[in-house]
């Protein structure tokens, strides 16, 4: 004799197996990454500069970063149950052929750079004598499967192509873009303190085929000598974004109130020249600064600042070329009320 199940054992049993698919997608990651808001965070704590004070002023200068991590599934495919989020496939976060741990190892380098970058152009702009020279390009991560892997390690530093220095980044590129994809170029290469030749045929960048890459993530490399001692100490927060937000805060710790009473978010990469570079995550850093209730949110000319826009929600957006345009716009701000 056949049994019928009740609906009510039939509706459990659905809702059961739901609640287990859900468990299954909540817990099984996918090959996509998850840009989360995290809300700003004061730099003051950070700093300590030689022969400087805390300021204990009413304004401060907060620094934004974005929680980043592989999405689940249920993320997604309902991404929009992270308020402020934003999918982005893997191969625009993490290179082809570089594990997870490379890349962060990489992005960790990028702060260490953008700290000692950021001291360099603030003490600059306060009169200091600064020694600020790019000496070359540094590799962060190598990709595996490349001709460069095996023989480019992370840390070296690229200082020619063919014989041509390359010093900055853009002198690398500019070389590369002699070549076609498939030659093989001669690099000097500084590690520790030797001088290698290395030879590497070039590959086709995926996003263009007929610009030819070595299979690295290049990062810029400085020799930076700071006239007094400044630290910077932002814990595992990688990536070079918060540079322009550690530059202002040592300009407060020497006395220079350039938060004028203001809650001043700030993020941007410090160039050398004092230039402010875009960076990623502009949706992410906007909802994090109105999340911490910051007055103004200093942002990079161009698409970060339309993009800041977009979720500003009232938060003043000032776009920003460059430090010394930072510092005019935060000084001729209205006075606080």
């Amino acid at each position: 004799m056949t049994r019928l199940l009740s609906p009510a054992r039939i509706a459990g049993a659905l809702a059961g197996l739901v609640v287990a698919a859900l468990v299954v997608l909540y817990l099984v990651p996918s090959n996509d990454y998850i840009f989360l808001p995290d809300a700003a965070h004061p730099v003051a704590p950070l700093v300590r500069v030689q022969g400087g004070n805390e300021p204990n002023g009413p304004g401060s200068i907060y620094f934004v970063d974005v929680f980043e991590r592989r999405a689940t599934l249920l993320e997604k495919f309902f991404p929009w149950i992270r308020s402020g989020a934003t999918l982005i496939p893997a191969s625009l976060v993490v290179p082809a052929g570089v594990s997870d741990q490379q890349q962060r190892n990489a992005d960790l380098r990028e702060m260490t750079m953008s700290q000692r970058v950021a001291a360099a152009v603030a003490l600059r702009k306060l009169g200091y004598h600064v020694v600020a020279k790019p000496d070359g390009v540094l590799v962060d991560a190598v990709e595996l499967g490349s001709h460069a892997d095996g023989k480019l390690q992370p840390t070296d530093k690229i200082i020619s192509v063919n014989g041509a220095p390359t010093l900055t980044i853009a002198q690398l590129r500019t070389e590369l873009g002699k070549v076609k994809p498939g030659d093989v170029v001669t690099l000097g290469v500084k590690r520790g303190s030797k001088l290698l030749t290395v030879k590497i045929p070039t590959i086709a960048d995926p996003l263009d085929p007929h610009r030819a890459l070595v299979g690295f993530t290049p990062n810029q490399s400085a020799d930076i000598v700071l006239p007094i001692k400044v630290q910077i100490d932002a814990g595992n927060v990688g990536g070079p974004s918060a540079g322009l937000a550690f530059a202002l805060q040592v300009m407060e710790d020497l006395g220079k109130n350039v938060a004028r009473g203001y809650r001043v978010a700030a993020t941007g990469q410090m160039e050398l020249d004092g230039s402010v570079a875009p960076i990623g995550g502009v949706k992410q850093k906007t909802y994090g600064v109105r999340k911490a209730k910051a007055d103004v949110f200093l942002v990079p000319a161009g698409d970060n600042a339309r993009e800041a826009r977009r979720y500003a929600h009232g938060l003043r957006i000032i776009a920003v070329k460059s430090f010394q345009q930072a510092l005019h716009a935060l000084a001729t701000l209205p006075p606080k009320r």
